[in-house]
């Protein structure tokens, strides 16, 4: 079945098989929230993005393999509502940027710009996005046989960046941060997975980038 990215509430995950990497997007809440669990094909190892709700139905996703860590995008509540109960109970590590670390309801292991996020054999680079919140990290996985792939929080959506509250100086950091890091440094058919909705690629927005600077949101 070929992968659209497209989930609901309480609806059935959407799984896509990349080189080395199998990614299980499930939407999750009352907020429509994502979460991502990806497993490594060749060790079986499972990481997950975003905890973001209900803790018994991402469980029965990681199932009996095993999960390795949980990464936080941002310290936003609906992003973490089950992490405490899947920590507990798969044992994973916690992870977050250092930034939004006081923003969970556990402690977490820091996660900074540059550092490499483990998948078996596979590796995801932390990217610090400031301004959604001081923390808010995009992971970057380079499929080597494939695209780019980027797992963005809500940093960075089909029509524009996350909310700022309007702020210009945070929306200045988070507009920088996402052209001179994301777009300046990844190619068009980069395909980006958001903390909430649909998917896209950064062809596809890449021309609008001058749209949203000058509109401020």
């Amino acid at each position: 079945m070929t992968y659209s990215g497209d989930v609901t509430p309480g609806g059935a995950p959407a799984v896509r098989e990349l080189g080395g990497l199998t990614i299980t997007k499930v939407s999750v809440g009352p907020m429509d929230n994502n979460a991502y669990l990806l497993r490594c094909q060749d060790t079986g190892e499972q990481v997950l993005i975003d905890a973001a709700n209900e803790a018994p139905r991402l469980l029965e996703l990681v199932g009996d393999g095993g999960l390795a860590a949980v990464v936080t995008t941002h310290r936003h509540m609906d992003h973490w509502v089950a992490l405490e109960e899947v920590v507990a109970k798969t044992g994973a590590r916690p992870l977050v940027h250092a930034d939004d670390a006081d923003g969970l309801p556990i402690d977490a292991e820091s996660l900074a710009e540059g550092d490499t996020v483990a998948v078996g054999g596979c590796a995801l680079e932390v990217i610090h996005l400031k301004g959604h919140t001081p923390g808010s990290v995009a992971l970057l996985y380079r499929d080597p046989a494939g695209i780019p792939h980027l797992f963005t929080g809500d940093s960075l959506f089909p029509g524009g960046v996350g909310n700022t509250d309007q702020d210009p100086e945070r929306f200045g950091q988070l507009i920088d941060d996402v052209e001179h890091k994301l777009f300046d440094r990844l190619p068009d058919e980069t395909w980006f997975y958001p903390g909430h909705g649909r998917d896209s690629i950064l062809g596809t927005e890449r021309p609008s980038l001058p749209q949203w600077r000058a509109r401020g949101w």
